[in-house]
């Protein structure tokens, strides 16, 4: 086990609303700007009225506390407004993932038993196709920004707030009640829906954006993850309000040149000092012709998370814009990350060291504690976790052990103490009695100047033994044969390690955060589960 010492910082009171919380915080900025959207900045001041706007009407449909209202927007200015708001009333947002089907949204709406919509009108026509499948009934629906004229039951946002004064006091929740739902991107089955007390992004903003990145008021952040994730949540909400700090906001996908766009200062005409992105992102982007000069950008901070960083990918992007990429752990059940690499200490290829805060345990099969250099499974104790999977309590006991929470991944600690990945632990391939991991062998193939991406999976030889096969998506013009590839990674890795199969594929399946889904590779070789 590893144990970090404990923060120095205070608990929240006894009465603790967050949105009520990030407003006080920022009562004095009400003419800087807190978020900027493709339409224009949204000052501070125009957030708190906004957000209390929001909550006194959401009250006056006949919301109660602790319902649930669904957020299905894209990343706009409403956005923020539309969270905090229901969270000033004593609602309950639940952000959903803008890239999901209407099956997806008729089985939210029904779990979470959502009493109000807010979304935006792009994404309209899949909540009304949800809400015909889904036997749940809403009673209002509220559009931010429509696309087409609305029905009686649905309200655009603009109007919905002009109806309603600002409410003179928020709810006076706890620091243990539940604050918003988040649902994680399981990779099989349905996503479960994670609850959060309003003390848990008070605790990742305290810990990690101020205590470990070092936000404050002087920077402008912007993240290629979207809000709807935990990840993206802290980096473009959480994070910068709790220091006073700008956040660029982008509804569109965040494709390379979507993103250049912005580091390049042509949206709002400001340039993120802060950005925060993702391995696969960061592969695209360091792959593109259009990839922007260090002098054209203005970031001094860097943040990576979702899947593991390779070392390659950090050390290209430290050589061309003089900024390292801080790569960290996190998730859905924690919020955020509890385990990082820090501005002023990288090591490449590692995770890097407990979150203050936080503290991280190894276990084996046997549940007992490994020693350093051997594969364990990644337990972690922190402030931010979540109180539940709502309705699921067999999974619930699962992950959410006494203080511990179970991430699913395999670590291993070295002897400097900090932690490199090993993969997810149902992704962990045992070959020759031996653990492989995934990850280990896919950043080595992405060292190789021809190699895009790789995912690496274990199938079945035919003697039943599991093998190594690599699934390789080489570069635009590159080019590479099984043997090369082969012969790159047996001159790295130990010989055991190298993919007895290399596949070439156009591209590989991914979740919308951009995890490689090896499931889904793993099925195709040999069916579902």
């Amino acid at each position: 086990m590893t144990s970090t010492a404990a923060a120095d910082v205070p608990a929240p009171p006894d009465t603790f609303n967050f949105a009520q919380h990030l407003l006080a915080a920022n009562a004095g900025r009400a003419d800087k700007a807190a978020f900027i959207d493709d339409l224009g900045p949204l000052s501070y001041g125009q957030v708190g009225e906004r957000v209390r706007r929001l909550a006194t009407g959401l009250r006056a449909l006949g919301l109660r506390r602790e319902e649930r209202v669904l957020l299905l927007m894209q990343d706009t200015n409403d956005w923020p407004v539309s969270f905090l708001g229901a969270m000033y009333a004593g609602l309950v947002p639940v952000a959903v993932n803008t890239l999901l089907t209407a099956d997806d949204y008729a089985y939210m709406l029904e779990h979470s038993r959502a009493q109000a919509v807010l979304v935006s009108g792009a994404l309209l026509p899949a909540l009304t196709s949800a809400l015909i499948k889904s036997d749940h009934e809403v009673g209002k629906v509220i559009v931010s920004r429509p696309v087409a004229p609305l029905h009686p039951a649905e309200v655009e946002f603009e109007t919905f707030l002009a109806a309603h004064a600002p409410m003179a006091k928020a709810a006076a929740t706890s620091p243990d009640d539940p604050g918003f739902w988040l649902y994680s991107s399981g990779s099989t089955g349905r996503p479960k829906g994670t609850v959060h007390s309003h003390a848990n992004p008070y605790w990742t903003g305290e810990l990690y954006g101020k205590g470990v990145l070092g936000l404050t008021e002087a920077d402008v952040c912007f993240s290629a993850a979207k809000l709807f994730f935990a990840y993206g949540l802290g980096n473009a909400l959480t994070f910068p309000m709790s220091v006073g700090a700008t956040t660029i906001l982008m509804a569109e996908r965040p494709t390379p040149d979507a993103t250049f766009k912005r580091w390049r200062g042509e949206v709002g005409g400001v340039k993120p000092t802060v950005f925060y992105g993702a391995p696969t992102g960061f592969a695209g982007m360091l792959a593109s012709p259009n990839l922007p000069q260090r002098a054209e950008v203005a970031m001094r901070l860097v943040s990576s998370a979702g899947e593991a960083l390779p070392a390659e990918l950090g050390e290209r992007f430290k050589a061309h814009f003089g900024v390292d990429i801080v790569d960290g752990i996190g998730s859905t059940e924690m919020l955020h990350i509890f385990l990082s690499n820090r501005p002023e200490r990288v090591r490449y290829g590692t995770t890097g060291w407990p979150v203050p805060g936080y503290e991280i345990a190894l276990r084996g099969d046997d549940g007992g504690p490994v020693p350093d250099g051997e594969p364990g499974d990644l337990y972690i104790q922190g402030p931010s976790a979540a109180m539940m999977y709502w309705g699921n309590r067999v999974k619930t006991r699962e992950t959410f052990q006494g203080g511990w929470t179970k991430s699913g991944d395999k670590y291993i600690r070295n002897a400097d103490g900090s932690y490199t990945y090993g993969g997810r632990s149902d992704d962990m391939l045992k070959v020759s009695g031996i653990y492989v991991s995934p990850f280990e062998v896919e950043a080595t193939l992405v060292q190789h100047p021809a190699v895009l991406e790789a995912a690496v999976i274990g199938v079945p030889d035919a003697e039943g033994l599991t093998k190594t096969k690599a699934f390789v998506v080489l570069k635009a013009g590159a080019s590479a044969t099984d043997a090369e590839l082969k012969a790159f990674v047996k001159d790295k890795l130990a010989p055991y390690k190298y993919p007895r199969q290399i596949e070439f594929v156009a591209d590989l399946p991914k979740t919308a955060t951009g995890k490689i889904q090896r499931f889904k590779l793993r099925e195709q070789e040999t069916g579902p589960k």
